[in-house]
């Protein structure tokens, strides 16, 4: 496997600033901690954090990233682990902050290379399980699994201890952590907002994130940032349940409300609101019932009722009330991000046999836009508007969807409350990373803050300045089928060069003398010698297309070529 170089610091390159501090030690008396990212440092999704401590790694959440549209026809992307493989022997174990799958969706590629034991709560542990069993992994769910309280815990990873305690999340179960060791503290937000008005579980433990905010002994906050540019005060999942029930009272037919499958409270308010509307709440379940194994909404309904987030007639198959007069049904679906093979695309482009888009029907977009999606999801807009089908997005209509991720009123709560000696925001775009820091120096106090890359390694110590002792090669792995690739790969080389300038094939028949059957006043000056040299022949070929094609496209144009040579 070829492998992308994200980004790669020399220590030659290093600012004078920091050019003087050690490189990272690898002996056992070294009494320092050290923070590194695999992948979730400018960027949104694929997460993967490593600890070190006396030459031990502790891996932190191993998500799947969002394919870039250039790369094309791959199925998932996730972190590149060569480095950290060579040190496989050394790592304690992967710990989960909570269940979705750009912190959880890549273990079933990662995990096989590791075979370390992986912590979490009984929600991410439950879908791990199901996704082991649908894609057959050496997995034994019994002993690599190893569920802690989602309530909170201390786990023993020699040399890490790590405490992990409740914060809500837009997923049930979402965790902090605070990774302790001799050395001082660190506390792993993991993906985090203030939503005091959870409908499903028990609001934020303010009291331990009180305690450990305040202890000197907090070497650092590595906290998320997503959202910090938002302005507004948290939209709550109780506001979102008011909106809907608003929307389905005043609705002539059926009413569609699509959003992430996973957010078992939005489903919750999703049924509350259709109830107080005089509705009955459904899912669309899949049309296949022996699909390709994969953890999806039904699953997602099934393992809200097994854990009592969800009552068992809170939300019904599609199949069981589709026979209600219209106005009495309202269907949660997937979606919500356009993607190809999710209910609500298929829906628009009739492709569900049984249930068909009417003009009478409500469509709402519980959700915001993940970045990168807004292509897709505008096609859907554009789709339900000429169907004639009234839609409600983010857009028109406030307190639609409740965010996951904390903005600026919820990070200066967080930061009266955490007053680390150094800030290390994680998981965001730049901007929003630099957002975060400042307002960890402005309102928590941080002595320092570091905005670093994927694979910068932060040398940390109680009292003393951090700074970036080492970087190592990171970047990102595609899995296409069965294939894993890289950015660097030949294959997608070429895609993104296709997709730049086009592509032009030729096939040249020609007889095993080398005269040619078929010929253009191009290869008719070439000697025979030369027609004989597919290279020859070849640059002849490319460079008479060259004229005529330049002459429609553009002369800066540099299609891609490929000449096929058929031997007689």
């Amino acid at each position: 496997m070829v492998k992308v170089k994200e980004h790669k610091t020399e220590l030659e390159n290093i600012p004078e600033t920091i050019a003087d501090k050690p490189l990272h030690e690898s002996d056992k008396n070294d009494d320092k901690v050290y923070f590194m990212a695999l992948g979730g440092l400018e960027h949104v999704g694929q997460n993967m954090y490593v600890y070190k401590y006396k030459g031990k790694y502790l891996i932190v959440d191993c998500g799947m990233g969002f394919l870039e549209e250039e790369i094309g026809a791959g199925d998932v992307q996730y972190c590149d682990t060569s480095w950290l493989e060579k040190h496989k022997k050394d790592v304690v174990g992967f710990v989960m902050t909570h269940g979705h799958e750009d912190h959880i969706g890549a273990l079933k590629y990662i995990w096989p290379k590791f075979r370390k034991p992986i912590y979490c709560t009984r929600f991410p542990a439950e879908i791990l399980r199901k996704t082991f069993a649908g894609i057959e992994m050496d997995f034994n769910p019994d002993k690599d699994i190893i569920e802690f309280d989602h309530h909170g815990a201390e786990l023993d990873l020699k040399p890490f201890t790590v405490e992990t305690f409740h914060v809500t999340h837009s997923v049930p179960e979402a965790q902090m952590l605070i990774i302790k060791t001799p050395a001082g503290k660190i506390l792993h937000t993991g993906d985090w907002t203030f939503n005091d008005d959870n409908p499903i579980e028990d609001n934020t433990n303010y009291a331990r994130l009180s305690e450990i905010g305040s202890d000197p002994k907090l070497l650092a906050c590595v906290c998320d940032s997503t959202s910090a540019e938002r302005q507004t005060p948290q939209t709550t999942e109780i506001q979102v349940r008011d909106t809907l029930t608003e929307i389905m009272k005043k609705a002539p037919g059926r009413v569609f409300v699509t959003g992430y499958s996973r957010s078992l409270a939005r489903i919750k308010m999703f049924s509350e609101a259709a109830h107080a509307a005089g509705r009955v709440a459904a899912i669309k379940e899949r049309s296949n019932p022996n699909p390709v194994p994969y953890v999806g909404l039904p699953e997602f309904r099934e393992i809200g009722i097994k854990f009592g987030y969800l009552g068992k007639d809170d939300v019904y198959l599609h199949e069981e009330i589709k026979d209600l007069p219209a106005e009495k049904q309202a269907i949660f679906l997937t979606g919500s991000q356009g993607e190809k093979f999710a209910m609500l695309t298929r829906l628009c482009n009739g492709h569900v046999k049984e249930l068909k888009l009417l003009p009478t029907d409500t469509v709402i977009f519980s959700a915001i836009i993940i970045p990168g999606r807004e292509q897709d999801v505008s096609y859907l807009y554009n789709k339900l508007a000429r169907m004639g089908i009234k839609t409600y997005t983010i857009f028109d209509t406030d307190h639609l969807h409740a965010s996951g991720h904390a903005g600026r009123p919820e990070f200066e709560r967080f930061y009266d409350i955490v007053h680390p000696q150094v800030s290390i925001p994680m998981h965001g775009e730049y901007i929003s990373e630099m957002l975060n820091g400042k307002m960890a120096m402005e309102r928590g106090g941080a002595k320092h803050m570091m905005l670093v890359h994927n694979g910068d390694m932060i040398a940390l110590s109680d009292g003393n300045e951090p700074y970036v002792c080492e970087s190592i090669p990171t970047g990102f792995v595609v899995m296409e089928g069965e294939t894993e690739r890289s950015a660097d790969d030949p294959v997608y080389k070429t895609r993104k060069k296709i997709a730049a300038n086009g592509a032009i094939f030729v096939t040249l028949p020609i007889d095993k003398r080398g005269f040619l059957k078929e010929i253009t006043n191009a290869i008719d000056k070439l000697t025979k010698t030369e027609r004989k040299n597919k290279d020859v022949l070849f640059a002849a070929t490319q460079n008479a297309s060259n004229k005529v094609i330049r002459a429609a496209l553009g002369a800066d144009k540099k299609p891609k070529y490929s000449i096929h040579f058929v031997m007689k």
